[in-house]
């Protein structure tokens, strides 16, 4: 079958399409290469995807191009399209963030209108939470971001559910929780952190290293990003976990383990927009989507070790 996929380039967005590719779908990539890192790693993101006969490109903004039309006959449409980066997302750099998650959000919905109302997959963040929320966090815990770049997420899940509500567009929203694995954003801890092991120089860590995070790796997120397609019920939200909470000061420990190296940590004070502590609940995932963590955070950091000796 024909799907979408928007954000193609990207760290998740290409390991999707591949996946799909490998299910023998057709696949339509969009993606406008945002400045937010170099293109050359987009690139290489693609380079698996360019030359398969069932892939198609459309290099344009989700605000600009003829949305309808390349969304024209999908059952499935994967919104990953976003500005990404929470730290980034204060001052007049907010402007991106509304442009490209929230208007590029209100278009595609309105687009998929005219395309026969294909089911939407909206990728999510665990940032829309903030730190007000009881771990662990439940879809019904209150939603307070503490990021501009979390507020933006949760709009655009608003407008999702205002879609499927009142247009009967079956749209899905996937909270996803700390993604990291080979193609991770070069601004990424995961990713500073090992290619810091590689090349041994010093990390930088904000704060003092007691946050935890629930990390879930990236071949879990496409898994579930697929079953959420086919079996997600239309205006739920779900949460996307890898099942561990794991404090910074001990990611750390087990990146020395992983890599065989001592880690030089400059410590700074706590970030604006860093949430302290996340944990899903993932029942949700489980019961509707048949959803189930099967890489644990060792053997993930191993496999994005193994992915980050091999860049330049």
């Amino acid at each position: 079958m024909k799907t979408v996929v928007t954000g193609a380039a990207g760290f998740i967005g290409s390991q999707l399409a591949a996946s799909l590719l490998e299910a023998g779908h057709e696949v339509v990539g969009i993606d406008c290469f945002t400045d937010y890192y170099p293109r050359a790693l987009k690139e290489a993101n693609l380079a698996p995807l360019r030359d398969h006969s069932r892939f198609r490109l459309v290099e344009e903004r989700l605000q600009d191009t003829p949305l309808a039309r390349h969304l024209d006959g999908a059952a499935h449409v994967f919104h990953l399209a976003a500005q990404a980066g929470v730290r980034a997302s204060w001052g007049r750099e907010f402007a991106h963030y509304t442009e490209h998650n929230v208007l590029a959000t209100q278009r595609l919905l309105e687009a998929a209108l005219e395309a026969g109302r294909p089911r939407i997959v909206y990728a999510s963040s665990s940032s829309v939470y903030g730190d007000a929320a009881p771990l662990p966090l439940r879809e019904d815990s209150p939603c307070r971001p503490v990021s501009p770049y979390g507020v933006t997420k949760l709009a655009a899940e608003h407008l999702a559910l205002l879609y499927e509500r009142n247009h009967g567009l079956p749209t899905v929203s996937l909270r996803f929780f700390t993604v990291y694995g080979p193609r991770q954003r070069p601004d990424m801890a995961f990713h500073r952190f090992l290619k810091a092991a590689r090349d041994g120089q010093p990390i930088t860590l904000y704060g003092d290293g007691s946050q935890t995070r629930d990390f879930t790796y990236v071949d879990d997120i496409v898994s579930a990003a697929r079953a959420a397609a086919l079996s997600g019920r239309p205006g739920c939200v779900y949460n996307v976990g890898g099942g561990e909470r794991v404090a910074l000061n001990e990611v750390l420990r087990l990146i020395e383990s992983v890599t065989d190296r001592r880690l030089q940590v400059q410590r700074q004070e706590s970030q604006m927009g860093d949430m302290k502590d996340t944990f899903a609940d993932t029942s949700a995932a489980r019961r509707d989507l048949g959803f189930r963590s099967t890489i644990g955070l060792a053997e993930g950091l191993a496999r994005e070790w193994q992915w980050i000796q091999g860049l330049a």
